[in-house]
């Protein structure tokens, strides 16, 4: 076998007796190369083909050590066939070390095999530069092969994942410091072919981990980005008992396996959550998202419209009367058409989350029916709106819903003044002014989710929508609002912050709070949208 010198770089050659038991107890006969190294969900996983690949797993179940082994043949392989550099990135610098001894292992055995040259395990300094220029130098692992390329584990996360080429495994994505940056700038890698693995057990639904789990099966990364979840009941069932005994010296059997696994099991005690987050690959509510996105995906409904107005800033600088003709004009050729296909032998009600400058002001019309399924048939948003024009569309909604039952609206802040306006417009015992507060939350918000749980809502069709409801998480056993603002999908100059889901709950609270029957509103002059003709352009 030919030998690989240590690099100028190299600190000094790792010895064996450093590197973790884990490692370490591997039976020094223990092939990769002959049949049956790998449990069948190990093999599933290396099967995977894509540039993207992501895998929510249980606890030991093998993953890290499967991908140990196809890092070895990844970087011992000439550039023709597929080799390439291996970067390791785990949330600890045990984690590092732990894997550049499974491909130390892998390396020395593939290496008798093939006659293929491979360098012991050097510790070096891995420059590392910010974006600012900086440069920092953080300790690392490598391994090189006589292809050229080689495998390095660094102790902790690089500043810029984006100078890295190659293939790159992300170990433990969910507890890293920086869970978005780290992913966000992974996918820079693929620009020249690189790939990208990414591991973890879960941390909470909230967690970016789980969120681009849900995204990549949702097809938002493409094609060619693929999920892969691998429980310890698949490793169970596997071999990973049997492979347990292999390693103990032990000799396999069903008492044993019984025994052994409700060990595994009764270990979280009470923490039946913790539990199935860390063996099960389910991700506890913790402060997390709370409403799963199948939920949402059987509430949306195709054929209903989202109806936007969004104006530029320079649209205040218009004479008051041309602004009122413009919305006017607006509300005709969109909203009267809407507005005439609503059922009207059914009760309506709305909601209103009110925003004026940085987010979306959103109404939310919601009819209930006898069966007291809540139903969204469109969604008016608007952005960068003056309030006399949004008053002019929320008055025009609230007079043409069929059966108008009552409202409620965010009454905090600066919609203070509409909803006072609207209460007095319309009743103040059928407008409900909202100060949304961590009590309301706790009281309102549960009946809201409930509606996904259970089943008895619908609402249009819209990817921005679902991003909304997403939104609310569970903090401290209460769910509510709480994300940080991110890009609108239909707009990406826009950004939005829970709107739609702001709004929502806001119309199911009404439907929930207002007791007395229908009222019948007058039209202010205005035509009733039964007396509306259709044909209008959109």
């Amino acid at each position: 076998m030919a030998s690989i010198k240590p690099s100028s770089s190299t600190i000094r050659v790792v010895e064996w007796d450093e590197l973790p038991e884990s490692v370490r107890e591997i039976p020094s006969n223990l092939n990769p190369i002959a049949a049956g190294i790998l449990m069948a969900h190990q093999v599933e996983w290396l099967s995977i083909s894509a540039q993207i690949k992501l895998c929510e797993k249980g606890r030991r179940t093998g993953i890290t050590f499967s991908e140990a082994l196809d890092s070895v043949i990844t970087a011992a392989s000439r550039k023709s066939a597929g080799g390439m550099d291996v970067f390791y990135i785990g949330d600890t610098k045990e984690k590092g070390l732990e894997f550049i001894g499974y491909c130390a292992k892998f390396s020395r055995v593939i290496a008798e095999a093939q006659s293929s040259g491979v360098s012991d395990i050097e510790e070096f300094l891995f420059d590392d530069q910010d974006e600012h220029g900086n440069t920092r130098q953080i300790n690392a692992y490598r391994i090189r092969f006589a292809s050229g390329f080689k495998i390095v584990a660094l102790s902790s996360n690089p500043a810029n994942l984006r100078g890295l080429q190659g293939k790159v495994i992300i170990d433990e994505a969910a507890f890293h410091r920086d869970v978005s940056a780290v992913l966000d700038a992974a996918t820079a890698l693929l620009i020249w072919g690189g790939r990208i693995v990414i591991i973890s057990t879960h941390n909470g639904k909230g967690n970016a981990f789980n969120q681009m789990v849900t995204d990549i099966r949702d097809g938002r990364y493409g094609d060619d980005a693929k999920v892969y979840r691998a429980t310890f009941d698949d490793a169970v069932a596997n071999g990973l008992y049997e492979r347990v005994c292999l390693m103990r010296g032990e000799t396999p059997t069903p008492e044993g396996k019984e025994a052994w696994y409700k060990k595994i099991r009764n270990g979280y005690g009470p923490r039946k959550a913790q539990m199935r987050e860390e063996l099960d690959a389910i991700p506890r509510d913790g402060n997390g998202v709370c409403v799963p996105g199948v939920w949402i995906d059987e509430a949306m409904q195709p054929g209903r419209l989202v109806l936007r107005l969004a104006l530029q800033d320079d649209f205040t600088n218009q004479p008051v009367h041309r602004r009122d003709a413009y919305v006017e004009d607006w509300i005709m050729r969109y909203l009267d058409p809407v507005l005439l296909e609503l059922n009207p032998e059914i009760r309506h009600f709305f909601g209103m989350d009110y925003a004026r400058h940085r987010d979306f002001s959103i109404i939310c019309p919601m009819s209930v029916d006898q069966s007291r399924h809540r139903d969204v048939p469109f969604v008016v948003e608007m952005h960068r709106v003056p309030s006399r024009q949004q008053k002019l569309v929320l008055f025009h909604t609230v007079r043409c819903l069929p059966k108008f039952s009552g409202g409620a609206m965010d009454a905090g802040g600066n919609g203070e003044t509409l909803a006072e306006d609207t209460a007095d417009e319309f009743g103040r015992s059928r407008i409900n002014q909202v100060k949304i507060t961590r009590q309301w939350y706790g009281a309102w918000m549960p009946k809201f989710v409930g509606l996904f749980e259970d089943g008895t809502i619908t609402m249009p069709k819209d990817d921005s929508l679902q991003q909304d409801v997403r939104s609310i998480e569970t903090v401290d056993g209460i769910p509510m609002i709480v994300k940080a603002r991110s890009q609108d999908l239909k707009d990406p100059d826009l950004y939005r912050h829970g709107d739609f889901a702001g709004a929502a709950s806001l119309a199911n609270f009404a439907t929930l709070e207002v007791a007395a029957g229908p009222v019948r509103v007058k039209s202010k002059g205005r035509r009733k949208a039964s007396s509306m003709t259709k044909g209008y352009p959109a």
